[in-house]
């Protein structure tokens, strides 16, 4: 990525300088083709906007800019016409809490004064951030914590990209010019594992990884960001050809009459139904293998039989098996499996040639693990309303 060059001073607007409906126009999460089209209907000479969406881009997505006035590339009265019709927003940072594990969980404030949760866990080799499509969640799985808070609505494009800007904000990770070059990537890694159920929401969730996913700005490949989906099967091809990123299924169960309960969304869609699509995503977005989530539950999932049953289903899909040992909240109907039926449940799929990583519980301290989001508006609204305490120590 080249440093910014001098001035362009030819910028003729063409159309009168009318602001938009409504305000000022968010430029964060628009794709290319959506910010040219706004800088066009905002004035913006048509030959002229592939190369202001590039200029841009690189001044938002690169540098981490927030401030028209420090794009030196462009004339001062084009960033100034920038500046009366456009911004660049993100989501407002409210709280954030450190684990002991090193991971952040940030509490961020959405327009309508919404909140939802993001979470950073650092790793020896990466670093991955845990980011959220909906505020609430309309899937009600038993075991979820995000999952007892009714779906509010769905995140914008801007929002979603907005929680990658602000991650890299608080770590410091945007680039300085005239620095030295420094290749460490902290967020490497994004997983649309957080509130809500990304396929719900498509089409931002489609545009905000194009963002992501481009090579001249936040530049994350599609293999290092994964979706996670509890099963939206008429999605699940539509994910492959438009986003390609890698997949992870929340499965959880053997049987329809397990999967039922913890998952309800599979009396929609039930696992053969679900499988049966599946077996084409590999080939459809070139993806390696499909992740499926199994989140051990005493005695409801995690008995041998389970585990033989859950690799005579998956066989023939390339996969791994994240084995999740459950992370309990307050008022929580399940428990943790025992860990020596963990490893053992672990060890059978092992043996018959999958992939079956235990994943280490992180964040536990601050409710951060899987399955515990839970925004804070929502704990107070019900606090507020004799519905309910919130819940002790974080989300």
């Amino acid at each position: 990525m080249t440093e910014p060059t001098a001035p362009i001073t030819q910028d003729v607007l063409t159309l009168p300088r009318k602001l938009p409906e409504g305000g000022k126009t968010n430029l964060v999460g628009l794709t290319r083709e959506q910010m040219r089209d706004a800088l066009i209907a905002a004035g913006t000479p048509e030959r002229q906007a592939k190369m202001r969406v590039g200029q841009i881009w690189q001044w938002i997505y690169h540098w981490g800019v927030r401030d028209f006035a420090v794009m030196t590339n462009l004339a001062k009265d084009y960033r100034a016409f920038l500046d009366e019709r456009f911004e660049i927003a993100v989501p407002e940072l409210v709280s954030k809490q450190v684990s002991a594990d090193g991971t952040r969980k940030y509490l961020v404030r959405i327009a309508g004064g919404h909140e939802v949760e993001v979470v950073y866990i650092p790793e020896e080799n990466r670093g991955t951030l845990c980011i959220s499509s909906q505020v609430g969640c309309t899937l009600t799985c038993s075991f979820c914590h995000t999952g007892t808070q009714k779906l509010v609505r769905n995140l914008t494009a801007a929002e979603i990209v907005g929680q990658v800007m602000l991650a890299r904000d608080d770590l410091g990770e945007w680039p300085v010019p005239g620095a030295p070059k420094d290749e460490t990537r902290l967020v490497s890694n994004v997983v649309l594992m957080g509130m809500g159920e990304p396929l719900y929401n498509f089409d931002n969730v489609r545009d905000a990884m194009k963002v992501v996913m481009d090579h001249e700005g936040l530049t994350l490949s599609r293999r290092r960001i994964t979706l996670s989906t509890s099963g939206i099967v008429p999605e699940i091809a539509k994910t492959a050809e438009e986003i390609g990123c890698l997949l992870a299924v929340s499965f959880h169960a053997t049987t329809d009459e397990v999967r039922d309960k913890l998952v309800p969304v599979n009396k929609k869609w039930n696992i053969e139904t679900l499988l049966n699509t599946l077996r084409d995503y590999p080939r459809l977005s070139n993806s390696e293998r499909i992740t499926f989530e199994y989140v051990m539950l005493k005695g409801v999932n995690d008995s041998d039989e389970d585990a033989r049953r859950l690799v005579r289903l998956i066989r023939g899909i390339p996969a791994k098996i994240n084995l999740i040992p459950f992370n309990e909240w307050p008022g929580a109907p399940y428990q943790r499996s025992d860990w020596e039926r963990i490893e053992a449940f672990a060890d059978i799929i092992y043996k018959a040639g999958y992939a079956s990583p235990i994943r280490t519980p992180r964040g536990e301290d601050i409710m951060a693990a899987c399955g515990q989001l839970k925004s804070a508006t929502e704990r107070a609204r019900r606090e507020k309303t004799g519905l309910g305490k919130a819940a002790p120590g974080g989300a």
